[in-house]
C-alpha cells in the first residue's frame, strides 16, 4: 500500500467495528455538536473543568481499543499492515479524544467542575 486511502479507511473501519460503526459515529456527531453549543455558552473552555476531563483519557483509549476487539471479526494478533496499525493507533486516539471531549461537556451541561463566581 503506498498511498493512503480514505475508503479503505471506511472499509477496514467497517470491519474493524462492524455494526457499531454508524452509531458510534452519530454519537460522535451529537457529542461534537453538544460541545460546540457548551462553548458557545460558557465563552470558551473552562481549565478546571477541561484537567478533570482530561483524566478519562487514557481509560477511554482503552475502552475504545476492548470495543473494537470484542466487536471485530479479527482481533490485535491479525493485524498485518500499516494500515491496520494506523486504524488501531487512530481508534485509540480517537477514544481518548472523545472520552475528554463527553466528560468535558456531560459536567458543563450538569455544572459539575464548575467554580462559584463572584459578584
Amino acid at each position: 500500500m503506498k498511498e493512503l486511502d480514505p475508503l479503505i479507511l471506511l472499509a477496514v473501519f467497517q470491519e474493524m467495528l462492524g455494526a457499531w460503526l454508524w452509531p458510534l459515529i452519530a454519537v460522535a456527531v451529537l457529542g461534537t455538536l453538544a460541545f460546540v453549543l457548551l462553548l458557545v455558552r460558557d465563552r470558551g473552555l473552562r481549565a478546571r473543568r477541561l484537567v478533570g476531563a482530561q483524566a478519562l483519557a487514557l481509560p477511554g483509549g482503552a475502552l475504545a481499543l476492548w470495543i473494537m476487539a470484542s466487536v471485530s471479526s479479527s482481533g490485535f494478533t491479525d493485524a498485518a499492515g500499516p494500515a491496520d496499525w494506523i486504524l488501531i493507533t487512530l481508534v485509540f486516539m480517537l477514544g481518548a479524544v472523545g472520552a475528554t471531549i463527553v466528560a468535558y461537556t456531560l459536567a458543563g451541561w450538569l455544572g459539575l467542575g464548575a467554580r462559584a463566581r463572584h459578584t
